[in-house]
């Protein structure tokens, strides 16, 4: 599939995955484009 100016990519929690607590890292990496890297804190 090639990736366009403006698409947008979502996904979804895998089975199994508990709930984010503060101090978790959420990392996002796609081969050729780059990683999007977060970490949780309390609201």
């Amino acid at each position: 599939m090639t990736l366009e100016p403006w698409d947008l990519i979502a996904t979804g929690t895998p089975a199994g995955v508990g709930p984010l607590a503060p101090g978790d890292v959420v990392r996002v990496e796609i081969t050729g484009i780059g990683a999007l890297e977060n970490r949780v804190v309390r609201g």
